[in-house]
């Protein structure tokens, strides 16, 4: 399957989770965008202190060309990101890509999804985020922290 805005990504991040749920029933969790995404609601110290708010337009990122907007900050400094759902297949997986210009500091474009398998009545996850880093010198001094923070992203999902 191939994502429909052919952007090339330099870095992937991916875990793996044993889920005690049917397939459906993580699917219906992780295709909630608030409850996929509520750790960059929350201030924490892997953003700085600073959080991110939501906007959805009317499909709310439950289905493809959907789009979702976050605004926020990170130590005083305004971020901007904008995703596209680009493949959603209930109950078995989800992309979603950034789309245009990103206002953020450790990583620039990326695409982020989930793939669910059925093992028995329960579920294998596999949460990833392929990435780049931000252009210019920030990319030599990203590489370290973007790792972290996409390692944190897609542990953060996994526990959703």
């Amino acid at each position: 399957m191939q994502a429909a805005f052919q952007v090339k990504y330099a870095l992937h991040t991916e875990t793996r989770a044993h889920v005690r749920a049917s397939p459906a029933d993580v699917f219906a969790l992780l295709d909630d965008q608030e409850a996929l995404g509520a750790h960059m609601t929350r201030r924490s110290a892997m953003m700085a202190g600073g959080s991110m708010g939501y906007q959805f337009d009317q499909a709310k990122g439950r289905a493809v060309g959907s789009v979702i907007r976050m605004n926020g900050d990170m130590l005083g400094l305004a971020l901007a990101v904008e995703e596209v759902v680009t493949e959603r297949i209930p109950p078995k997986h989800k992309l979603l890509e950034t789309r245009g210009p990103q206002r953020m500091f450790v990583i620039d474009a990326y695409r982020l999804g989930f793939e669910i398998e059925p093992v028995g009545a329960n579920s294998a996850l596999r949460v990833f985020i392929d990435y780049n880093l931000p252009p210019g010198p920030l990319a030599f001094l990203a590489r370290v922290p973007a790792h972290l923070y996409a390692r944190w992203c897609v542990e953060q999902m996994a526990d959703a």
